[in-house]
């Protein structure tokens, strides 16, 4: 018998959220959701530091008795360098990241658990919630005060006791080992899929629709038809057995990342496609309506003072234009400077014909040398306040490297 797993990843930024601070990453040997917290410039760079430290283990063969090692050592090598992070910009500081991850080992299955992400396990048509949240409202669930009923909808549900953070000190961590079987089918996901959407639908779900990357869209959708007020991602694995159901012949076994470890993580939301997407165009066409009055109220003020407004919008346009590039040349970011990492001074982006970045260093360190998700985080620019927190950015990916 020789066990693979069938995987996908799905992460969507939900109806509310500007930005998606979660990650996600699914791969043949590792199963990850990390769900970041701190705000638009912390959440997403935990999160992001989590996958991209798990995600070295998924090239390598493990024994069942160094996998749970090696799975310790990675989450305590996030947890550093986020407390790194974290100490060198005080922007970021209270940055961290729920963490739930799989690392496979021959039939056994090792566990990290910190946080309120969660992990089901479908086994024989059974649905069971196999990791406990590290949250205010189920302490009070354990310790007999609360009902479970009410704990679903206790205003502090989103409380959380434990997480890898930018606290410098031993995190615990929840560890453990499992056998696996054919036939198994693992849940992964953030509170933005488990708030929203029952237990009895996830359950439903993910027994009646069988392919993972189909179960994995069906899922998100059901969390944006609840109003997903939450990033959503979920990663659902299958347990095969190659040899009985396959003939041979392996599911796909290039990773997935998902959220803010990847490449696409400003896409837009795929609500378009739910329910609650077509209210929000509704709601939309709604706020059109209203700009179209304010419009023709416009056009008479215009009519009647021709030249106080465009002179004064112009000021304004001019004011705020050399103000955004003034703030902008203030500003870092590490970037690929023909196939070397180079700290930049600026934004990277450009404004039309305006350039708003220049290069101030160019390492010696080659994108070639670097990871995939690393060439990738790269590629879209990796910000920093400061050079010296550059530099600090590049020391670290050196080291790594």
């Amino acid at each position: 018998m020789f066990l693979s797993v069938d995987f996908a990843a799905r992460s969507d930024v939900g109806l509310v959220r500007q930005n998606n601070q979660d990650s996600a990453y699914a791969g043949p040997h590792l199963l990850v959701v990390a769900d970041g917290m701190g705000g638009a410039a912390g959440g997403d760079i935990a999160s992001s530091i989590v996958v991209g430290r798990l995600a070295a283990l998924d090239g390598e063969a493990h024994g069942p008795d160094e996998a749970l090692d090696e799975l310790k050592t990675a989450i305590a090598e996030a947890h550093s360098e986020i407390v790194d992070r974290a100490r060198n910009d005080p922007e970021l500081s209270g940055l961290g990241t729920t963490v739930t991850a799989l690392l496979r080992a021959g039939s056994s299955l090792s566990m990290a658990h910190i946080g309120d992400s969660r992990a089901y396990l479908l086994r024989d048509g059974e649905l069971d919630q196999v990791t406990t949240d590290h949250s205010f409202v189920q302490h009070l669930v354990d310790t007999g005060r609360l009902s479970a009923a009410d704990a679903e909808n206790h205003p502090k549900r989103s409380m959380l006791l434990r997480v890898l953070g930018d606290v410098d000190a031993d995190v615990p961590v929840d560890i453990s080992v499992r056998e696996t079987r054919p036939g198994d089918r693992w849940l992964l996901c953030s509170d933005g899929l488990s708030g929203v959407v029952s237990r009895d639908t996830l359950h439903k779900t993910l027994v009646e629709v069988d392919d993972p990357g189909d179960c994995a869209d069906a899922l998100v959708q059901l969390a944006l038809a609840a109003g997903a007020p939450d990033n959503v991602t979920c990663v659902v694995g299958d347990i095969v057995d190659i040899d009985a159901t396959r003939g041979g012949v392996g599911p796909a076994t290039a990773s997935q990342i998902v959220g803010s470890a990847a490449r696409d993580r400003n896409r837009p939301s795929a609500a378009g496609r739910s329910a609650a997407g077509k209210a929000a165009k509704l709601s939309t066409t709604e706020l059109a309506d209203d700009d179209d009055e304010a419009s023709r109220w416009a056009s008479i003020w215009v009519r009647l003072r021709p030249w106080v407004l465009p002179v004064a919008a112009l000021v304004a346009l001019v004011a705020a234009a050399w103000g955004g590039y003034a703030w902008s040349q203030t500003q870092y970011f590490v970037g690929n400077e023909d196939g070397r990492v180079a700290i930049y001074r600026g934004l990277p982006q450009d404004m039309g014909p305006l350039n708003l970045h220049d290069v101030v260093e160019v390492t010696d360190l080659l994108m070639d040398d670097l990871a995939p998700f690393e060439r990738d985080r790269i590629e879209s620019g990796i910000r920093a306040s400061s050079l010296d927190q550059a530099r600090v950015v590049v020391d670290a990916l050196e080291e790594r490297g």
